[in-house]
């Protein structure tokens, strides 16, 4: 029954969240997913974290559809985007593919929202962008980073531990158990599949790159300099990136906090409705020509 409904889900992925890939400079690629009116220049846009991608979003896509353009993408270095040319890339290197990305798609304006480690991501975008493109910044279950100065010892003990974890299990050994680490005790067998298949298509190099992005970022940089209105939410189960973490993060960034309930980390996978609930109460706050 559960590979039945995993079957059905992937081909959901197909018919309501398909996949295109963006030519940037340099002959990299990214891979996108989009619902939605591909010609809006206004869309909400999806960033995953760092055992995800785009298609975690499938179901908070499919609820928000009907309302605005929606893009999620495979970050660089997963799925069949390109890895960045750095060995050790920082945020700014994901935002500037990022940004050149939402350029070639059309999209002047967005409500940005990052996951976990996409939260990283968006950050810094909300920082680099030209004016208007970030009207509002939603970031659920941020990861912090471990790049102050505080963190180093922290810093050296992660970048040493996922490699490592890397190595010895391998993308499919890491992808069998990650759910039992990013969704709730009550959380449905489906849900868990599709985390852990979404976990199993990671590419080694993707990963590595991105813990160097974990583990050279710090989103306490952004304090006081987001112009934009901000959110942080978080499932009120999440033990990766905690409520009273996540609370002390939208307090520094002058953020308005919010707890899912029922959910873990995944809240996306875990808690769709809910989610796309919320973003959709957002788009009443932004123009979009599609909002009911």
């Amino acid at each position: 029954m559960h590979e039945d409904l995993l079957s059905l889900k992937q081909q959901l992925l197909q018919t309501g969240f398909p996949e295109q890939l963006v030519k940037l400079p340099q002959k990299a690629q990214v891979a996108w997913r989009e619902a939605g009116d591909a010609s809006s220049d206004f869309a909400v846009v999806l960033l995953h974290g760092i055992s995800s991608g785009a298609a975690s979003w499938l179901d908070v896509a499919l609820l928000l559809g009907d309302k605005a353009r929606v893009l999620a993408w495979d970050a660089p270095g997963y799925g069949v985007s390109t890895p960045l040319a750095q060995s050790a890339p920082a945020d700014a290197d994901y935002a500037q593919a990022l940004a050149q990305s939402l350029l070639v798609l059309g999209v002047r304006r967005c409500i940005l929202v990052g996951h976990s480690l996409g939260a990283l991501m968006a950050a810094r975008l909300a920082l680099m962008a030209a004016p208007g493109l970030v009207e509002q910044l939603v970031l659920i279950s941020p990861a912090g980073g471990y790049g102050a100065p505080a963190k180093a010892e922290q810093q050296a003990k992660v970048r040493e531990g996922r490699l490592a974890a890397l190595a010895d299990k391998g993308v499919a050994g890491l992808a069998a158990v990650i759910d039992q680490r990013l969704v709730s005790s009550e959380a449905p067998e489906a849900v868990r599949a599709w985390v852990r298949w979404n976990t199993a298509r990671m590419q080694p190099q993707g990963y590595a790159q991105a813990v160097e992005l974990l583990c050279g970022s710090d989103l306490g940089q952004a304090a006081g300099k987001l112009s934009m209105p901000v959110q942080v939410w978080v499932g009120e189960h999440d033990v990766v990136t905690p409520p009273a973490a996540c609370k002390a993060w939208s307090e520094l960034l002058g953020a308005h906090y919010g707890t899912l309930a029922a959910a873990g980390h995944a809240s996306p996978v875990e808690q769709p409705m809910e989610v796309a609930h919320r973003l959709a109460s957002l788009l009443n706050q932004s123009y979009c020509p599609n909002t009911s």
